[in-house]
């Protein structure tokens, strides 16, 4: 059964964006572990349908704030795959010039405000630059991705409630791995987030990550309630960790086996790709030249990244205060 052509493109669209993530971050983790590769990577592998299921809802009104884990984010919201290679490498050029590295990319040009690497840090500048756009009359939403672990801390649950009270056009996610760094989140989070939603007064729903379209959707109601005025949602969005917590560390905390049935069961991508195959949206071979030509890409901004130069000494405290005029 073929579906309708706008429906048709949309899934294309998404197919895209998750395999793009998926080979940025699978050939981060070559270079990590073949090359003198510097500084910390958090991998997105197997949460690809959060980050592109949110941010097709998004517009150029809108503002994202990212986490320690922020490639996903970043690619979705559409920062340049170039640039961001060159900053995860600290070259110039990168899009904070080498010197944000993995955990603190921006891009403010596309909506991308910042990843934190402090756990929940962001929350408050989401509620910061939501009322903003509340005073100004912009039509915006601000988005902010938090984990599991994050969702436990104080700046959290104090961003929800402001949130709450001054009704923002505010969407707070919770990725939701089952991992808090190496600690189970059943060791970590008392009752239920959807309870916690409720308790602040905003809707919370919880979604399925392995499926880009049930985020899809959820997120578009969400966008809908912020932009009419409505207020802030908190989304639990379940995905998967397909690497450790950070690329050179040990995953022993979960069981070989379970790593492998996520993999078979619970792959947005393998998921998509399967149902449009089957639904006769695009044949094989159109999903391998997408394929090819994606690789292509990263291909060559690994090849510029490792060229690049980087950063002088004397630039060394270049960008680190604002000059103002």
């Amino acid at each position: 059964m073929k579906m309708n052509p706008i429906a048709n493109e949309k899934m294309v669209h998404a197919y895209k964006e998750m395999q793009t993530i998926r080979s940025f971050e699978e050939r981060l983790a070559h270079e990590a572990a073949t090359t003198a590769f510097v500084g910390p990577l958090h991998l997105y592998t197997g949460a690809e349908g959060s980050a592109v299921g949110v941010c097709m809802n998004l517009d150029s009104r809108d503002r994202l704030y990212s986490t320690h884990r922020p490639h996903g984010h970043c690619v979705a919201r559409g920062v340049d795959i170039k640039g961001l290679m060159l900053e995860i490498y600290g070259r110039q050029g990168g899009v904070c010039n080498g010197k944000g590295g993995s955990m603190h990319l921006a891009d403010p040009d596309v909506g991308l405000m910042g990843a934190n690497a402090i756990v929940s840090g962001a929350m408050p500048l989401v509620c910061g630059a939501a009322l903003s756009a509340k005073t100004l009359k912009t039509g915006g939403v601000v988005v902010g991705f938090t984990g599991d672990g994050g969702s436990n801390q104080g700046q959290f649950l104090e961003s929800l409630n402001f949130a709450s009270v001054f009704k923002l056009p505010a969407i707070f996610v919770i990725e939701d791995n089952g991992f808090a760094e190496t600690t189970a989140s059943s060791w970590s989070c008392a009752g239920d987030h959807l309870k916690r939603a409720e308790g602040f007064g905003m809707p919370g729903r919880r979604v399925d990550g392995a499926d880009v379209f049930e985020v899809y959707d959820a997120v578009r109601e969400a966008v809908e309630r912020a932009r009419s005025g409505e207020g802030p949602t908190l989304l639990h969005i379940l995905v998967e960790r397909f690497h450790p917590h950070e690329e050179g560390v040990s995953d022993a905390m979960r069981l070989p086996e379970q790593l492998e049935w996520a993999k078979a069961n619970r792959d947005p991508i393998k998921n998509l790709k399967a149902r449009m195959l089957t639904s006769e949206v695009i044949t094989q071979s159109a999903l391998d030249e997408i394929d090819r030509n994606i690789e292509r890409v990263i291909d060559q901004a690994v090849i510029e990244a490792k060229a690049a130069p980087t950063i002088p000494l004397d630039q060394l405290l270049t960008d680190v205060y604002h000059n103002y005029p």
